[in-house]
């Protein structure tokens, strides 16, 4: 090994740069910060083959003195810090005075600008850190800034750049970021010449999502807003059935600033538990405001995390309230038809008068034998026995609502009078004011336990059913080790539990309202559950998770019978239950099917 020895300036300002600057998008994001920071009310940025080749930003800011452009190009030369106390009082996006210096030692830029105040402005170029004299320029004030052929000087950084289309979006995603946080600012931007966005001052929030994500997603979005304290929340967040297969559209804005942090990620997910299904992400977009002490920004190079003062109490006012918000709304999904073409109607149409007489009819004829109906495909059947045994399907339910008791949560505008059948077992057809209920039995009967469950056990009186004889259960030793260790848990469950030795463990009790279900059944799919985490999640989510894999095993199931009774009994109690919409694993429990909807498709309108 050889000496130590210090490096030249240009070799640690193009380590820096491998630091701040990935790629084309992190120059944008960096002059933008700039652009910002300066006042700016416009900006405008111009680019070629997805940034690579050049990339422009003209802003309408408080400019550089001429004197100042050389001092630009330094490393960690800032007007924005004066000492270290000012770390922790950061009210601008950038500080650090990283970028200028990077993006000159591996590019060749080109700098013009002129304050407001002066009679003329001056340019300055850096060809990979070399930098020119400074020469008088006489433009408009703000700030013209150029950035041509990145890494040109570091051939192998170069090479590692996508093609333009995947530059071109990861740059569009950093200038959609600002454009979010900003509202303030009119932005423009072109690629090779031609416009990508143009966004106008006058644009508001949700004019800016419409135009980024689209019409379909602005219109799935609720208000969200909330004060604690000296923080702020604000936004919107989406209906679950906007949901999608990832996080990228969750964005997260504190201060100003997008960050990426999974205390905030987290706090989304925990706000939507049991209204999506797993693997699935909502769509969200959050500002935070709270005092500059009360976080850490200089956490990562390229300030896309923070750290908070207070992690857990910020966690918790975000998920109650986006929780809260969300319960406010019906998200009872609405089952849409096909799209027809409209027909031209005829001048007059007949006219057929359905009402029954009011004259008695004759006992009807003995019905003709119908075929049994194909079995619905996926639906999990109690008994091999061949649908045309089965008794014939009840008739319609009318049942009315029990004059005492609190009055029931309305959702779907389900009337005092329950008119619903059963179609293939499976599923409930339910006339509301609105047009038709279809409501899956296991999905909704599944959520109403779990609320039950959930709410017994908050109150501490979720009552056990005790066995006479407690039934051993054989499990692997690991397996055995790790129900001992949650014991405790599983008590407060209604699961008690004791080891019998070897790789028996002995069950005792369960939940009281899981009915005829075999315990053992649900003991083993709630160990299944805890050998299926690597690392078992907070006690909290872990109940959740565990109430609500409960409650599906109690549930009616697909294929399950209905009586009358049961049908009026499980509408009614729909009509209580919180967030019935969705099943806790968020499974839709019910579909609308508007009037508006069917007498389209019968074009009647």
């Amino acid at each position: 090994m050889g000496r130590i020895q210090q490096l030249p300036p240009l070799v640690i300002n193009q380590i820096a740069a491998g630091e701040v600057i990935e790629r084309p998008a992190s120059v944008v994001k960096e002059l933008l910060e700039n652009a910002i920071d300066a006042g700016s009310t416009r900006i405008d940025v111009d680019v070629e083959q997805g940034g690579a080749d050049l990339i422009r930003v003209v802003d309408d800011g408080g400019g550089i003195h001429a004197d100042d452009l050389p001092l630009a190009f330094r490393n960690h030369a800032t007007s924005k810090l004066h000492d270290a106390d000012d770390l922790f009082n950061v009210g601008t996006l950038g500080f650090r005075g990283e970028a200028l210096s990077s993006i000159g030692s591996i590019a060749k830029v080109h700098l013009q600008s002129r304050p407001p105040d002066a009679p003329a402005g001056a340019e300055i170029t850096s060809h990979g850190g070399t930098l020119s004299t400074v020469r008088p320029w006489n433009g408009s004030p703000g700030t013209r800034i150029e950035v041509r052929h990145l890494f040109y000087n570091v051939p192998v950084r170069r090479k590692f750049l996508r093609g333009p289309a995947t530059e071109m979006n990861h740059l569009s995603e950093v200038f959609v970021r600002l454009a979010l946080a900003h509202l303030r600012l009119h932005l423009t931007l072109r690629h090779n010449g031609k416009g990508v966005y143009e966004v106008p001052a006058t644009a508001g929030l949700l004019d800016r999502i419409g135009l980024f994500f689209g019409k379909e997603v602005r219109q799935q979005l609720y208000a969200v807003e909330a004060e604690q304290g000296p923080v702020t929340l604000g936004g919107y967040v989406a209906d679950p059935a906007c949901e999608r297969g990832g996080t990228l559209m969750q964005y997260f804005f504190v201060n100003g600033r997008w960050v990426r942090d999974k205390l905030l990620t987290q706090a989304l997910a925990d706000a939507y538990r049991g209204l999506l299904m797993t693997g699935r992400h909502a769509v969200g977009f959050l500002f935070l405001d709270l005092p500059p002490d009360h976080l850490d920004v200089n956490v990562h190079p390229t300030k896309a995390e923070v750290r908070f003062r207070d992690p857990e109490q910020l966690q918790a006012f975000i998920t109650e309230t986006i929780r809260a918000r969300l319960q406010a709304e019906d998200l009872t999904g609405r089952l849409r038809g096909p799209v027809t073409a409209e027909r031209p109607q005829p001048a007059a149409e007949p006219t057929f008068d359905f009402t029954p007489s009011p004259e008695p009819s004759p006992a009807p004829p003995a019905p003709a034998p119908v075929p049994a109906p194909a079995p619905v495909r996926g639906a999990a059947r109690q008994t091999a026995a061949p649908r045309a045994s089965l008794p014939p399907p009840p008739p319609a339910v009318m049942a009315r609502e029990p004059e005492s008791g609190p009055p029931p949560r309305r959702q779907g505008n389900v009337s005092a009078v329950i008119r619903a059948i059963q179609l293939h077992d499976t599923y409930l057809v339910v006339e509301v004011q609105e047009g038709m209920l279809v409501i899956d039995q296991h999905a909704l009967h599944e959520r109403i336990l779990y609320e039950q469950m959930k709410e017994r056990l908050a109150a501490g009186d979720l009552e056990q059913q005790r066995l006479l004889i407690p039934e051993p259960i054989e499990l692997p030793a690991h397996q055995v080790a790790l129900v001992l260790d949650r014991r405790a848990d599983l008590a407060e469950l209604g699961l008690e539990v004791e080891g019998f030795g070897g790789s028996t463990v002995l069950l005792h009790s369960y939940p009281a309202v899981l009915g005829k279900r075999a315990p053992q059944a649900i003991f083993r799919a709630v160990v299944d559950y805890l050998v299926t985490k690597e690392k078992l999640p907070a006690r909290e989510e872990m109940l959740n998770d565990l109430l609500s894999l409960m409650a599906c095993h109690a549930a009616v199931r697909a294929g399950d019978r209905l009586t009358p009774e049961e049908i009026a009994a499980l509408v009614r109690q729909r009509d209580r239950a919180d967030h019935s919409h969705h099943c806790p694993h968020g499974r839709p429990t019910s579909l609308l099917f508007t009037l508006h909807d069917l007498e389209r498709q019968f074009r009647r309108v």
